[in-house]
């Protein structure tokens, strides 16, 4: 790991102070489950890191600010864990406290934060093996086209590189319309969430918007009357893995029927993608086995496949079925 001047500041001005305005020279610090092992594995070699560990309490808790139905605000530093297990969360934002709730293993989700999640880099092995060269790291490859590609982007949309989006938190706060309150050298700005992320194709890109001296200092949700939301992931094993696959959905209940349907998948495209066939095709109907079937079909639509990872298809189709039964409260067959 290479030496770097360590900085602790106490307000969020003063991180914004310290950071350059282009990236790879300093890093933000936050629970450190990203930027850590990037620094070990030499992908990341910054001269400044710059911990958030001591801004104020505002940074790591959530509000709900007194409206009607109310407005949830969390502070980027609010622990995963804290995510999962908030009631107010549980009650009016479901998709993003089971999301929290997948993350990785009790460990992961006691250290990591909000805003790491949304900001981490990529997973992708030939990214994260210091000795390959790839498109983001300065070359002219991407090296997941024609190798070892089974976890990679079935949505590629033209992109030269297939990684995907490695948060699972952002489905679901795209699909519940939350945005990021995002401070920078100018002051603070609003960003929606649905907007957030771009697909990197070079080194010196990250997989988001924010500028290099940019933090991410809270996400607002506007909560809905009669709202439903749901989080679903497939993955090999329930502990501490990576999703295969997840499906973030949300709607409002018009007496039996779903309406304003919003499907989000997470861990297909290079950014979290919305699956607009598969909102139409629950929009104003009943959810029902059916109808939840029809709209995880709906949701591959547009798919390109690569050598290996053909198979992401069915767990589309399969993790979008649930999310939607799980929003509706229909009973979890598939749980034993």
């Amino acid at each position: 790991m290479k030496n770097f001047t360590y900085y602790k500041p106490s307000t969020p001005e003063q991180a914004v102070g310290l950071l350059d305005a282009k990236w790879g020279t300093s890093e933000l610090l936050a629970g450190g489950t990203d930027l850590v092992s990037r620094q070990k594995e030499y992908i990341s070699q910054p001269s400044k890191v710059v911990s958030l560990g001591g801004l104020g309490a505002s940074f790591r808790v959530i509000q709900s600010l007194d409206k009607d139905p109310p407005i949830i605000v969390i502070g980027a530093g609010t622990l995963l864990s804290t995510i999962a297990s908030t009631p107010e969360l549980k009650k009016h934002c479901s998709a993003l406290a089971m999301a929290a709730d997948d993350i990785a293993g009790p460990q992961i989700r006691n250290m990591g934060t909000l805003g790491g999640s949304l900001c981490q880099q990529n997973r992708c092995w030939y990214f994260r093996d210091q000795e390959v060269v790839c498109l983001l790291k300065g070359g002219d490859k991407c090296y997941a086209l024609d190798g070892e590609n089974r976890f990679h982007a079935v949505f590629s949309r033209g992109h030269k590189c297939v990684i995907v989006h490695p948060s699972t938190l952002a489905p679901a706060l795209i699909a519940l319309g939350a945005t990021a309150d995002v401070l920078g050298p100018s002051g603070k700005r609003t960003v929606e969430l649905a907007k957030f992320y771009k697909a990197p194709s070079a080194a010196g890109e990250r997989e988001h918007v924010l500028g290099a001296n940019e933090l991410v200092l809270s996400v607002r949700i506007e909560t809905k009357k009669n709202g439903r939301s749901a989080s679903y992931e497939v993955r090999q094993k329930l502990s501490s893995d990576w999703p295969l696959v997840q499906a973030a959905v949300a709607f409002q209940m018009e007496g039996k029927k779903a309406t304003g349907v919003k499907v989000v998948l997470g861990h297909v495209a290079p950014t979290p993608h919305v699956a607009e066939a598969a909102a139409k095709a629950l929009e104003g109907k009943e959810v029902t086995e059916e109808t939840a079937s029809a709209a995880g079909k709906a949701a591959t639509e547009g798919a390109k496949p690569l050598a290996q990872n053909g198979y992401k298809l069915r767990l589309i189709e399969v993790a979008v079925k649930r999310a939607l039964l799980s929003a509706a409260g229909a009973k979890k067959y598939w749980e034993v």
